[in-house]
């Protein structure tokens, strides 16, 4: 078992939703090794590290048994898998952000979080109206093969879930607890249907309960695997204003579905609208502003009526056929960076000319 492994897990699961804190001893000994058998005084030299909080964690690293942690990673199985930030398909995406989760625990296809551009987030307590515009732009996104990521909570969020998986498309939701633990309670059968083709995640450890404080950590998460964020329904205090402001310290761009102006529901993304956000009015709107439209416009197309490609797509697309093949065969084949071949498969995907299948596999559409 690799010992940096398992020391890296052992101080995330101390830490849990403390991602600072543990990104502050990573910086501060450069290796969870070092850090975890490191003396407690060497803790106390560094300049503010971990401030009144560092006795509580010294006294949990004492209370932690790595064999206990090292037989815990050893049984992580397909259901339930662990995704370190070291690993190669972490999104890249989240590690852009200030303080990335370390690990993140996962149940369904973890090459769903490659490209979820698109977050719908809004109220617990949501109208008719908003729970219909939540649903349909989801479904309209996800039937064009854009990626939706969410928060799993009633409301907006679980409206969103439902239209992505209607659409036929890829949905991720964050939650705010262990991925064993189901919550809201109603919302049993809709985990089990986005595992099959999107993904369920969360920094807490399983068996975590939704404690209060996990939810505004959880919003993070939600703004950084996307590249933009949309807010359906709020109120001027709503959680999901909350994600929107991480976003926008992240650099997402934020849009906001205009309400009736007397609706309680709607003064959180109107003044969001008022503030400069991006009105939405239909998914269109988000795929433009996620540069979709120019795909799709007809001055993108040659003379002859096909979508233009730069060389890296022309190849790309000749080299996949109906039979499934891999980002790693494609690497190989071509010779090109991954993240280049990846750039191009994304760009490709858009213009609807291959598709996405289960283990990051690409076929002809």
């Amino acid at each position: 078992m690799d010992n940096k492994k398992v020391c890296w897990l052992a101080w995330h699961i101390i830490l849990a939703g403390q991602a600072r804190r543990f990104w502050e001893i990573m910086n501060r000994f450069g290796d969870p090794v070092k850090a975890w058998y490191a003396p407690d005084n060497e803790f106390g030299t560094a300049s503010g590290l971990l401030a009144g909080y560092r006795n509580e964690t010294l006294e949990r690293r004492r209370n932690t048994n790595l064999n206990q942690v090292a037989a815990f990673l050893d049984s992580s199985n397909k259901e339930t898998s662990l995704l370190f930030y070291t690993d190669a398909d972490y999104p890249e995406q989240l590690k852009n952000i200030f303080d990335p989760p370390p690990v993140l625990y996962l149940r369904g296809n973890r090459s769903s979080l490659r490209d979820v551009p698109v977050a719908l987030v809004g109220s617990r307590r949501a109208t008719p109206y908003g729970l219909s515009v939540a649903e349909n732009l989801a479904r309209d996104l996800a039937a064009a093969s854009v990626g939706v990521v969410s928060g799993m909570a009633r409301g907006i969020d679980t409206a969103a879930h439902r239209g992505a998986i209607k659409g036929g498309g890829r949905t991720v939701a964050v939650l705010g607890c262990g991925v064993d633990v189901v919550y809201p309670r109603e919302n049993a059968r809709l985990v089990d249907e986005i595992a099959i083709t999107g993904a369920v995640i969360s920094e807490f450890p399983p068996g975590s309960q939704p404690e209060p404080w996990h939810f505004p950590v959880r919003n993070r998460v939600i703004s950084g695997l996307s590249r933009i964020v949309v807010v359906v329904e709020a109120t001027e205090k709503s959680g999901a204003l909350i994600t929107a402001n991480v976003a926008l310290e992240q650099g997402r761009d934020v849009m906001a579905v205009p309400g009736q102006i007397t609706a309680p529901y709607s003064r959180g993304p109107n003044n969001l609208i008022k503030q400069g956000a991006a009105v939405v009015l239909g998914a269109g709107d988000i795929m433009a502003e996620l540069g979709m439209g120019v795909l799709f416009a007809p001055h993108a197309n040659d003379n002859s009526g096909h979508l233009k490609m730069n060389e890296d797509e022309v190849l790309l697309s000749r080299l996949i056929e109906y039979e499934p093949v891999s980002v790693e065969m494609l690497v190989q084949k071509t010779g090109l960076p991954a993240g280049q071949v990846l750039t191009a498969l994304m760009f490709l995907e858009m213009k609807g000319l291959i598709k996405q299948m289960p283990g990051r596999l690409y076929t002809k559409t």
